[in-house]
């Protein structure tokens, strides 16, 4: 995983599609910048996932150089340190620190569990009032009781 750390500045470009897809040829899980890449349509079309803050067409080495590998950055105002987990979507790009990781996952497979309760009580007509968050506990007994059937 790369991520590169710009200071939030896109007015030049932090890579483009030549150096991206080089990347990922050699093996690279993903990239992240909190600036902007050059070619970012054919760079959105490779079979990696990559994140940026918008497109940046310039290219300009004195803004951007990069001066260490495996050393701790900030992206987007966030500390990523080495080993640290990188996990985004169509919404965001979030850190995790390694330290956190398994306790972060376990929390999140709760949350998931959960919010897929809600979409579908809500889907059937649900009001949203105690159901999230979750503030009536006859909501927690009926998603328990959902969970059980699911197998979730």
């Amino acid at each position: 995983m790369l991520v590169i750390d710009s200071r939030k500045d896109a007015r030049a470009a932090s890579a483009g599609d030549i150096l991206i897809t080089r990347l990922m040829v050699r093996g690279a899980a993903g990239v992240v910048t909190d600036g902007g890449f050059r070619d970012a349509a054919a760079i959105g079309a490779l079979a990696m996932p990559a994140y940026h803050t918008r497109a940046s067409s310039p290219t300009n080495l004195t803004l951007h150089e990069a001066i260490e590998i495996d050393g701790p950055v900030g992206c987007g105002d966030a500390p990523v340190f080495p080993g640290d987990i990188v996990v985004g979507d169509d919404d965001c790009v979030i850190v995790i620190p390694a330290h956190l990781a398994d306790e972060i996952a376990e929390e999140a497979v709760e949350m998931t569990a959960y919010e897929d309760f809600v979409m579908e009580q809500v889907r059937g007509g649900a009001a949203i009032i105690g159901l999230y968050p979750a503030t009536d506990p006859a909501h927690l007994a009926r998603f328990a009781a959902w969970r059980a059937a699911k197998g979730r």
